[in-house]
């Protein structure tokens, strides 16, 4: 067996000592990763991202240039951030009044995407393989395998694991079962109310 390969470091970047980088993982240009750090194996941290002490970061995750991903953020495997999307986590900060004691959490299940630009408002949730699309402020938690947009972010479809829009509505009616399968891969999805799952 090859041994594993270790995490390449760019000589730009800073990774403050006592962070956790895990192996295969890639840090790119002027990036900063904090001493508290946890990062998972395979990941690729772009162009200008940070990352904060108090942070968890799954394996096989890409975070694009320019995010900042702060204290109180934890990226469960598979995650994509797209460029220069946006966390918290103060929900009403003011310069002048302290409240690093107040960060809400903010956690983003395994296989999600983060469009572009997106705003990702502290204390939600980001459900398993959710698409939140680009430049949608998302303010409230998001169901697995939604397809949210806009702002605020609202639900308009569901998607697949592969990444791919599902023929099915935003909600289903009533007790009615919809399914409908994924046309990249054919994997199949059931809709009951506000629920979709994996068949």
């Amino acid at each position: 067996m090859a041994p594993a390969a270790r995490a390449v470091v760019h000589p730009s970047a800073i990774v403050d000592e006592g962070a956790r980088i895990g192996e295969g993982t890639r840090v790119w240009h002027w990036v900063h990763v904090s001493a508290g750090a946890r990062i998972g194996a395979r990941c690729s941290l772009g162009q200008g991202v940070f990352v904060g002490n108090d942070v968890v970061i799954g394996d096989n995750v890409r975070i694009q240039n320019n995010v900042s991903v702060y204290d109180a953020v934890t990226l469960e495997d598979d995650v994509f951030c797209g460029p220069s999307m946006v966390f918290t986590n103060v929900h009403n900060p003011r310069s002048a009044v302290p409240r690093k004691d107040e960060y809400r959490r903010t956690r983003v299940r395994r296989g999600a995407t983060l469009g572009a630009n997106c705003t990702i408002v502290c204390g939600t949730t980001i459900g398993e393989h959710a698409f939140v699309g680009a430049g949608a402020v998302v303010s409230r938690d998001v169901p697995a395998y939604a397809l949210v947009v806009g702002v605020p972010a609202r639900r308009i479809g569901w998607m697949s694991r592969h990444g791919e829009r599902l023929a099915l509505p935003a909600s289903g009616p009533g007790d009615t079962v919809l399914e409908a399968a994924c046309p990249a891969t054919g994997e199949r999805y059931r809709l009951e109310g506000d629920t979709l799952t994996a068949a």
